[in-house]
C-alpha cells in the first residue's frame, strides 16, 4: 500500500513538473515576453544639469544666480492628484502621464508629500536678471559661442554637475513597488572661471547707462589694471538673439572694446609730452576762436574765443586752439612715444575672442603734415580709441604715473576658494611722479573745480577730461553728429577708481557722458567702495 501511495505521488509530482517546463518553454519562446525580459532593469531620469560657473572677483556667479523646479514622478494616481496644481506645462505632461512610467517635468515647487516625487532646484543658465551679456557671452547647442562662454568653453563644459532618479523597472517601464529608487543630487556646482568685475559695479554701471541709447563704461582699479565693470549699450535678450542680429544698433557688439575718434580727451596726452619737454603750466595763448593751419581752418567750440589763458585754463574750457598751439613745441617723434606709451596704438588681449581694438595712431610721416598734427594734438583726425584703452591711460593719471595691462580673468577655480591660471598684473612706469601729479591737477580743475561741470559728484570729489568728437556725419537738420566722452577718477583724496563713459553719437560729453559718471560715483559711494 505504501509502495502504491509513492508511486502515484510520484507520477503527480512529474505531470506537475511536465506541465510547468511546457508552460515556461511558451513563455520564452513568446517574443512578447522575451522583450519585455530584456527590458527589465533600471530607467534613469536625469532631471537638470549646471556647467562651470562665471564668477566676479568676491565669488559671486554671474551666472546660474536664478533657479527653476523640475520633478521626477512616478505617476501614482496619488502623486498624480499632488502634482498636477503645480505643473507649468499641463499638455506635455498629461501626454507623459498615460504611459504609466516615471518622466520628468517643469513644476513651480520644490516641496512634494508624496515618496513618487523627487524635486531639484536647477539654476538657470542665465536669468531675466542676468547682467554682464557682454562679458559672460552665451551659448548654444551646448557649447559657448562668444565672451566667456566661448573663451573657457572646454573648461566650463567639463565641469557638469548632474541630478538623477534611478528606478527598477518591469520590462514595460513602469516602476516596480517596494524596491527604493536611488536618487543623484548633483549638488553645487563649485568650478569656475574667476573674473576681475565686481558684480555691484558692474550692475551699478548697467543701471546709470539705462539712458544711453548705444555707448560704453568701463571702472578699472588703477593700482592693478582690474577692469570692474565693463558695459556695453544697447544691451541685448539673450532670449531673442535674432532681433539683436538685425538691430541696426547692433547690440551685440561690446562697445568697450571698440575704436572711436577720442576727441578733447587726448589734451591729456598732449600736455604729458609738453611737460615732459620742459613746457609748463604758465604756457599761454590767446584763443579767438580759431585758427588756420597750412591753409585749413580750426574752430574751437567756443567761437567767440576763450582769450589769454594757461594750460589749466585751456583744459578747463577744453580749448582745441590751445593745444593746437602748444603741440607745435613738441617733437613729432616725441609726441607718438608718448601717446604709445599709454596705450594708444595697441590692442589690449583680455581672453581668447575678446581682445579690445589697437585703434589708430598717427604715424611720424602723417605729423609732417601740420594739419594732421593739430588734428591729433585734440584727439580728432585719424586717432581712434577703445573706452577701455581710454580707461586704461587714465588709471597711469591716477596711479602716479603706472600703467597696468587691463586684466579681466583672475583664473580659474575647482573649490570656489583657490584661484590658479589666470594672467599676472602688469604694471609698468610710463611717466614720473610730478608729471602725473601735474596731470591731475589739470583734470581736478576741468571737473571738481568747474562750476560749468555735469560730472561732480554730490557725495564726493573727482577729476575727469570729456570729449565731444566730431565724425563728419550730420542729421536731418545738418546739426553734426558726435561722440561725447568723459573719462577720471576718484576719490581725490586717495584715487582708486577710474571711470571712462562714452554716448556714441550721443551730443557733447558734459551733456551726455557727464551726468552718467556722476551717477556711478555717487552710487559706489553711497555702497561704500
Amino acid at each position: 500500500m505504501m509502495y502504491k501511495r509513492m508511486t502515484i505521488l510520484s507520477v503527480v509530482f512529474m505531470l506537475m513538473f511536465s506541465t510547468l517546463y511546457l508552460r515556461l518553454f511558451v513563455i520564452v519562446q513568446n517574443e512578447e515576453y522575451v522583450s519585455a525580459g530584456k527590458k527589465q532593469g533600471t530607467y534613469t531620469i536625469n532631471a537638470g544639469h549646471t556647467n562651470g560657473n562665471i564668477y566676479d572677483r568676491n565669488m559671486n556667479s554671474l551666472v546660474n544666480r536664478e533657479y527653476e523646479y523640475y520633478a521626477v514622478i512616478n505617476p501614482t494616481p496619488e502623486a498624480a492628484e499632488e502634482i498636477l496644481p503645480f505643473i507649468r506645462d499641463k499638455d506635455e505632461y498629461y501626454g507623459s502621464l498615460v504611459y504609466g512610467k516615471p518622466f520628468l517635468c517643469s513644476v513651480t515647487s520644490g516641496k512634494f508629500k508624496s515618496e513618487d516625487i523627487t524635486a531639484f532646484k536647477v539654476p538657470v543658465r542665465y536669468g531675466k536678471n542676468s547682467i554682464a551679456h557682454h562679458i559672460t557671452g552665451y551659448t548654444a547647442n551646448g557649447e559657448g559661442v562668444c565672451g566667456i562662454e566661448y573663451a573657457y568653453n572646454d573648461f566650463l563644459r567639463s565641469a557638469e554637475s548632474v541630478n538623477s532618479v534611478t528606478y527598477t523597472v518591469n520590462g514595460y517601464g513602469t516602476a516596480l513597488d517596494g524596491i527604493k529608487k536611488d536618487v543623484y543630487n548633483g549638488g553645487e556646482m563649485k568650478s569656475g572661471v574667476v573674473l576681475t568685475i565686481d558684480r555691484y559695479i558692474q550692475a551699478i554701471c548697467e543701471l546709470a547707462g539705462r539712458n544711453i541709447k548705444k555707448g560704453a563704461i568701463t571702472v578699472m582699479d588703477i593700482y592693478s589694471g582690474d577692469i570692474l565693470a565693463m558695459a556695453s549699450f544697447p544691451d541685448y535678450d539673450l532670449e531673442n538673439l535674432d532681433k539683436a542680429v538685425l538691430d541696426e544698433d547692433s547690440p551685440l557688439i561690446n562697445r568697450c572694446l571698440y575704436s572711436y575718434g577720442v576727441g578733447s580727451i587726448f589734451k591729456l596726452v598732449t600736455a604729458q609730452a609738453a611737460f615732459e619737454q620742459g613746457l609748463n603750466e604758465d604756457f599761454s595763448y590767446c584763443c579767438t576762436g580759431s585758427v588756420e593751419v597750412d591753409g585749413q581752418i580750426f574752430k574751437c567750440h567756443d567761437l567767440g574765443g576763450h582769450g589769454e589763458q594757461n594750460m589749466t585754463e585751456a583744459m578747463a574750457n577744453s580749448c582745441n586752439t590751445y593745444f593746437i598751439e602748444l603741440s607745435k613745441h613738441i617733437d613729432n617723434q616725441f609726441f607718438i612715444d608718448t601717446a604709445k606709451r599709454m596705450g594708444f596704438g595697441m590692442s589690449i588681449p583680455l581672453a581668447s575672442g575678446m581682445t579690445a581694438s589697437g585703434g589708430n595712431l598717427q604715424t611720424l610721416e602723417d605729423l609732417e603734415l601740420p594739419a594732421e598734427k593739430a588734428n591729433m594734438s585734440f584727439g580728432q583726425g585719424k586717432l581712434l580709441a577703445a573706452p577701455l584703452q581710454v580707461c586704461a591711460f587714465t588709471c597711469a593719471i591716477a596711479n602716479e604715473g603706472n600703467y597696468c595691462v587691463p586684466r579681466l580673468v583672475k583664473g580659474i577655480t575647482d573649490d570656489k576658494i583657490t584661484v590658479s591660471g589666470g594672467e599676472p598684473e602688469k604694471i609698468t612706469r610710463v611717466m614720473d611722479r610730478e608729471t602725473a601729479f601735474r596731470l591731475q591737477d589739470l583734470m581736478i580743475a576741468a571737473v571738481d573745480k568747474n562750476p560749468d561741470s555735469n560730472a561732480r559728484p554730490s557725495n564726493n570729489h573727482a577729476a575727469g577730461k570729456t570729449s565731444t568728437t566730431q565724425t563728419a556725419r550730420f542729421d536731418e537738420d545738418g546739426t553734426e553728429i558726435c561722440h561725447g566722452w568723459i573719462t577720471g577718477f576718484f576719490p581725490l583724496s586717495s584715487p582708486k577708481y577710474a571711470v571712462t563713459v562714452l554716448c556714441e553719437d550721443g551730443g557733447y560729453g558734459n551733456d551726455c557722458a557727464a551726468p552718467v559718471f556722476k551717477e556711478i560715483i555717487e552710487r559706489m559711494t553711497n555702497i561704500n567702495y
